[in-house]
């Protein structure tokens, strides 16, 4: 929403959330008639060993750089957690990013990493030109193609027409949900928005501290699913889908490792989110259904089908290399987890005595009014 506007913003939400409806309905279409039942038999059967390596490549890119955000997500809010225990002052190393990531990582993620049955999880999770780096963004927030056929397989009557009115409500309900999150958020902080909203959040906001830990023991115990996908696709890739026990921990102990040498290095959740959109989710929305699709499609070239899936496709080309060029060209501004400078202070804000975090949207503007004033005088 910060990156595209708030008007542009709501449409783009909106216009993704669709492309999104439409392309996981196409995959299942894809699937019907080349008698696949898997994303990457579709694949495979379209385009061959090449494609199936290209989808190979953009499963694993998904997964792994969500695990350097879950890290970076850790490091951020579980520090400012530990900084409101009374006697943990600022030099405490319980509140160095770096070292609450590595022990994070080593007390909990490598450990539950190391399964081996994905149903195991289960018993321990408990909880303007950047216009197109927000439509990345967005189709982070939205992509779930690479369990469209799972998904599908398990409904009781898996017919296309049971399938459209599952996805119709799913999506709408999910793009209803994105768009009060985001509005809320970019009308609170406005052109001040994080790419991780809990930095905007001051450090002595007890509810935002409460939301940090939650998050963060959420990211925590969701951490080892992704790594999960990770250690499959190599496995299918390189190992033809059997790894040893010796293979098992090697493959996983490196995963985790580049992945948290990276969320050590660099710190900043935006960059990283809108590279997955732009370089895996994009792809993944965008451009392989459609591409699978329409070398499927028995329709004439002027079947509505075959328009939409060529439209949607060259739009997906164009916010993966366009997308990925402005965010290496113009990467979004980053905090560093300092604290927000409207949490210290000043004789305006004591004098008005407002919170930025809780205000509503019309206070905030009389504030923002008011300080104008004072500076013009």
């Amino acid at each position: 929403m910060k990156e595209a506007g708030f008007p542009l913003g709501v449409l783009l939400l909106f216009g993704v959330a669709y492309i999104t409806d439409y392309s996981i309905i196409l995959l299942i279409k894809g699937g019907n008639l080349s008698s696949t039942n898997t994303y990457q038999e579709l694949v495979r059967k379209t385009y061959g060993l090449v494609g199936y390596l290209i989808l190979s490549t953009l499963q694993f890119l998904y997964p792994f750089i969500a695990m350097i955000s879950y890290n970076i997500i850790t490091g951020d809010t579980l520090t400012k957690v530990f900084q409101r225990i009374p006697g943990v002052g600022p030099d405490n190393v319980l509140t160095d990013r770096h070292f609450i990531i590595l022990l994070t990582t080593i007390i909990f993620t490598l450990p539950i990493s190391l399964y081996r049955d994905i149903a195991k999880l289960g018993k321990v999770r408990v909880v303007y030109f950047s216009v197109l780096q927000a439509v990345g963004v967005m189709s982070f927030a939205f992509i779930c193609n690479h369990n469209s056929f799972l998904i599908y397989g398990s409904l009781e009557e898996p017919t296309l027409k049971n399938w459209s009115q599952v996805t119709h409500i799913s999506v709408s309900l999910a793009a209803v949900i994105s768009v009060v999150f985001a509005a809320c958020g970019y009308m609170t902080f406005t052109g001040y928005t994080e790419g991780d909203i809990f930095e905007n959040y001051c450090r002595d906001d007890n509810l935002a501290t409460f939301g940090r830990f939650c998050y963060g023991v959420t990211v925590i115990l969701t951490f080892p699913l992704e790594c999960f996908v990770t250690r499959e696709v190599i496995a299918n890739v390189f190992f033809h889908g059997n790894l040893s026990t010796v293979f098992h921990i090697v493959v996983t102990v490196v995963i985790i490792a580049v992945a948290t040498g990276v969320s050590l290095v660099y710190d900043c959740l935006g960059i990283v989110l809108e590279l997955n959109g732009v370089l895996s989710a994009t792809p993944l929305v965008f451009i392989i259904p459609t591409a699978c699709y329409l070398r499927l499609s028995k329709e004439r070239w002027n079947h509505s089908d075959n328009l939409i899936s060529c439209l949607i496709l060259a739009v997906g080309v164009l916010v993966m290399t366009v997308g990925f060029v402005l965010t290496i060209l113009h990467p979004q501004e980053c905090s560093h987890g300092k604290e927000m400078f409207y949490c210290f202070p000043t004789i305006n804000e004591m004098f008005v005595n407002v919170n930025i975090s809780h205000v509503s949207l019309l206070s905030f503007s009389f504030y923002k009014f008011y300080n104008l004033l004072t500076c013009i005088y």
